[in-house]
């Protein structure tokens, strides 16, 4: 088995950025939502990012051929079903509850390592994940401590894969450049568009309007706006993204999973800068438990390497 040097403080940084990056672009799926759908989103980006990668490859070269095939597919299909299943669960349940769902992955993350891998998990870090997750649901506040069901399931089983696709960055293609893994990633989610569009044409659905139709919404002619909108998203994601997988193959998915939650404030801030909306109190406070829980990680990581 290959080892891995762990980097966390590094790791801390790349997600620091991944998570500024993200949280802008994620702002304006809304624009995106309003005209065309889901499907063609995923299919029209996974488009623009393999042109991206092209170019990457033939300027700087970029090595996009796998190492390992087995192991790349399998991530990429881990992590493109964890994604449809968490924007499928948005049909159909609030916004705040899947989200909660989804960042029970750090959760997971823990019990696979500790149980399918037996790593070490310490308590420091089994309280770090426990404060960063409290400071989730304050973040979204008491509605997502409400109306769960059986299609609460649906979130919880996409953090399940989510957890599960974060450690196999580093369990399964610890030798893979960061640039094949965006491509098997983004390869899946087109690949999934694809497929949805398809389905649509075959047997469309009665489509709502607006946003409301993200979902149901098979391939339309878009505007400019959207391939605008949607390219912004693929040069963002393809960018954010790599630095988030770059730092799951350094550290311990583990530590990575909890310094992710900064996301959330990141997200937050653009909401507020582009649209307007502040935050109440109770996210606050959610907010600073999350930087607490990444702090604790990243400063029990830099005392442990100082002594190594």
């Amino acid at each position: 088995m290959t080892t891995t040097k762990d980097r966390t403080l590094a790791a801390a940084g790349l997600i620091a950025v991944y998570a500024f990056i993200i949280g802008f672009t994620d702002n304006y799926v809304r624009v995106i939502a309003d005209e065309a759908g889901l499907w063609q989103f995923h299919f029209t980006r996974s488009c623009m990012t393999a042109v991206l990668l092209g170019i990457g490859a033939a300027i700087w070269g970029f090595r996009l051929r796998p190492v390992n095939w087995r192991a790349v597919l399998a991530r990429s299909a881990i992590h493109g079903s964890a994604m449809v299943i968490y924007f499928g669960a948005l049909a159909f349940l609030d916004v705040a509850l899947v989200a909660a769902g989804l960042f029970t992955a750090p959760i997971w993350v823990l019990l696979i390592s500790r149980f399918a891998y037996g790593h070490q998990i310490g308590p420091v870090r089994i309280i770090a994940v426990a404060i960063g997750f409290v400071g989730v649901i304050l973040v979204l506040g008491p509605e997502a401590l409400g109306g769960a069901s059986l299609a609460a399931i649906l979130p919880i089983a996409a953090g399940a894969l989510y957890a599960l696709g974060n450690i196999a960055t580093r369990e399964w293609c610890g030798q893979e450049s960061a640039q094949t893994l965006l491509a098997g990633f983004f390869g899946a989610l087109g690949i999934i568009g694809a497929l949805g569009m398809l389905a649509l044409t075959l047997f469309p659905l009665e489509v709502p309007a607006g946003a409301d139709g993200f979902l149901q919404r098979g391939p339309v002619w878009a505007s400019g706006q959207f391939y605008f909108w949607t390219f912004v998203q693929a040069a963002g994601s393809l960018l954010g993204v790599g630095f988030m997988i770059r730092a799951y193959q350094i550290t311990d998915a583990s530590r990575a999973s909890v310094l992710e939650y900064v996301i959330l404030p990141a997200s937050a801030f653009w909401t507020w800068v582009i649209w307007g909306k502040g935050l109440e109190p109770l996210a606050v406070l959610g907010m600073v438990l999350i930087v607490v829980a990444g702090s604790i990680i990243a400063l029990r990581a830099r005392a442990q390497e100082a002594v190594a």
